[in-house]
């Protein structure tokens, strides 16, 4: 004979054994209420009910005994209790016995045979009768609860499936649904959505039902996916749900995500489209609806973590001003990007124009606004994942361009032109993604990539001899300041490529407020956290080499040139004119004034070139121009990132 004992504390709620049933094992003989949830109390084995005793209501103990039940192999003839049982001095509901409809104490009589009721028929398995067998779960079944069913019914409402002409809609202007870029951008099955059953909040001029199918996840879909296997926190703006503009419901959504991110330390990768607030939404008691948090905790995020704007369409107001908030912007050719659309800058009384007009890319992109311009949202999601993978460490197997080719990249005419995106190209790793430039479109006067060599991401800085020579502007030193900010942000080395005679100079460039752009460089590199590294191509001159050098020439953790290098407080020929005046004014002659100005500019080259520097110490050393992604990977090698101390990315 075994015992059932009752595992905690609790009430009887359902009786559902009788002395002399014939059980299974795993059949519900009773059900015990504790703290308002009901365990079933099931048989251990296939036996026959010997004893109860509990009744409805009865208040039991843990470890009580609740039923007696005999194996079936010792049962004998008859059904009736034992003249153990009979004789027990237990209390009378220990011996079997029950309530009656009176609360009366009667014998309980074996049960009737009835038919069990079928599952979904309404039949409750506890309240059924007695001999009823629960249904186990050693097999799963395939039809869903009505709750679960609910679930899926609503789940199903928000998916691009459900909204046909919406998405046709879409496509048909030749762009993809948020959900489409989302499963783009992230690893397969690797997305977990937030918030997906809210809606707009409208129900005071809207039915829930309309809400529920016309504004899914209330026009912003929002989770944590993995892109190349880092998680990371997605959000994007659904345009074909109120045109992507920003609800209620949505803006909690978002600091819901960026409370996450922060925690968390995950990037945040932000599908901005959409036409800022949205004035519809009046669920809620509020006025102007500025006390929102959304602003300042994404803004929070700057400088904690990798943020990635990315825009295709318009993007104007409350979205623009998140994605202005980004490290980096991708766009594309398409889109327009501006503080106030349409309707704000009529409603401004600042005229009529059509939402192609405001903010262009063309415009965007020239201004230093998109960091990354391309065609279409493909090339975005792709963008994105390749900036993304810049922080997460080195990679392994890598490929690189001949090094030999590096050798014949200058001019042996020190004063031509040539093409610095090909040294770029030659010094980092040719594997599809390991450059990539930002902000291609201003401060053209240098150029700021992305890079890897030899698998180790880094942040290249590099003069672009085509521009102005080579010297640093305003917008060329507001470029390279921000990008070194950027990359001392989040530990990457920095490597510059100097060829410039210094600082653009003149009254014109002094009306950009030239003084504070360029001293921007200075101030940035004094605070860097990661190394640095300097390599002088061909020219450097003046203040200009020092700020693309960090500073000076001892502040790079190694400065080295080319043979090609050239040094000079300032430009050769400028260098000449001044100090030479009197020499040159003394020769009256044209032709030979011109002669000997050469001879003294050949004297000076001369005294500093790279190899006469490097025997003064100034630099660290002259290496082979094929060396250099050697010389760079050792060095590399051997350089430590400081701890981190925050500081935000500044917007520009």
């Amino acid at each position: 004979m075994s015992q059932i004992c009752a595992p905690m504390t609790g009430s009887v709620v359902h009786v559902l054994a009788e002395v002399g049933q014939r059980v299974t094992s795993g059949q519900v003989l009773l059900v015990i209420e504790a703290m308002k949830m009901e365990h079933e109390i099931r048989a251990d084995q296939d036996a026959e009910v010997a004893a109860v005793l509990v009744r409805l209501g009865d208040l039991v103990e843990a470890d009580e005994v609740l039923v007696r039940l005999t194996s079936v192999a010792s049962v004998g003839a008859g059904n009736t209790p034992s003249s153990e049982d009979a004789l027990s001095p237990l209390p009378l509901r220990e011996r079997g016995w029950g309530r009656g409809e009176r609360d009366e104490l009667v014998p309980k009589m074996p049960p009737s045979p009835q038919p069990s009721p079928a599952r979904g028929e309404g039949a409750s398995p506890l309240l059924s009768s007695p001999n009823v067998v629960s249904e186990t779960t050693t097999a799963a079944t395939t039809k869903l609860r009505p709750d679960l069913q609910e679930v899926f019914d609503r789940n199903a409402l928000t998916l691009d499936a459900a909204r046909l002409a919406a998405v046709a809609k879409r496509h048909a202007l030749g762009l993809r649904t948020a959900r489409e870029n989302i499963d783009d951008l992230c690893d397969a099955d690797s997305f977990i959505e937030y918030g997906s059953l809210t809606f707009a909040a409208q129900l005071a001029r809207r039915t829930k039902d309309d809400l529920i199918r016309n504004t899914p996840a209330d026009g912003m879909v929002t989770g944590i996916g993995s892109i190349d296997g880092v998680r990371c926190v997605v959000m994007a703006y659904d345009a074909t749900v109120l045109a992507g503009t920003q609800g209620m419901r949505n803006h909690q959504k978002t600091d819901r995500m960026l409370g996450i991110a922060l925690d968390q330390k995950f990037p945040v990768v932000l599908f901005a489209e959409g036409g800022g607030g949205r004035p519809g939404d009046i669920d809620a008691n509020v006025v102007a609806g500025l006390h929102v948090a959304t602003f300042a905790s994404f803004a929070r995020l700057s400088g904690q973590v990798p943020v990635v704007g990315i825009v295709a369409g318009r993007c104007f107001a409350g979205n623009a001003a998140l994605l202005g908030c980004c490290d980096v912007i991708i766009a594309t050719r398409a889109s327009n990007i501006g503080m106030g659309g349409p309707a704000m800058v009529e409603g401004g009384g600042l005229g009529v124009f059509t939402p192609e007009q405001i903010g262009p890319s063309s415009v965007q992109f020239a201004n230093g606004v998109i960091d990354i311009l391309v065609d279409d949202e493909t090339q975005a999601v792709h963008a994105a994942k390749h900036y993304l993978g810049f922080f997460n460490g080195p990679r392994i197997g890598w490929t690189g361009a001949d090094p030999l080719r590096l050798r014949d990249v200058l001019p042996e005419n020190r004063v031509r032109s040539y093409d610095m995106r090909e040294v770029l190209r030659l010094v980092a790793d040719t594997d599809y993604g390991a450059l990539v430039e930002l902000r291609a479109g201003f401060g053209v006067g240098i150029f700021t990539a992305l890079a890897r060599i030899e698998g180790r991401p880094v942040g290249l800085i590099a003069s672009n001899p085509a521009h102005l020579g080579g010297a640093i502007d305003a917008d060329a030193a507001d470029k390279a300041a921000r990008f070194m900010q950027l990359c001392n942000t989040h530990g990457l080395p920095l490597v510059s490529l100097v060829d410039t005679p210094g600082f653009m100079v003149g009254p014109e460039i002094e009306d950009q407020a030239q003084v504070r752009h360029v001293s921007r460089m200075f101030v940035q590199a004094a605070h860097l956290r990661v190394p640095f590294f300097c390599i002088v191509l061909r020219k450097a001159y003046g203040l200009g080499a020092m700020a693309m050098a960090g500073g000076g020439f001892h502040v790079p953790m190694a400065t080295v040139s080319w043979p090609s290098g050239e040094f000079g407080a300032m430009g050769l020929e400028g260098a000449v004119r001044l100090g030479f005046a009197k020499e040159l004014a003394a020769v009256s002659d044209l032709n030979d004034r011109d002669v000997l100005f050469k001879k003294l500019v050949d004297q000076e080259y001369e005294r500093g070139k790279a190899i006469n520097v490097a025997s003064t110490l100034e630099i660290d050393a002259v290496i082979d121009p094929a060396e250099t992604r050697a010389w760079l990977s050792k060095s590399l090698a051997s350089a430590n990132v400081k701890p981190q101390t925050t500081h935000p990315i500044d917007t520009w």
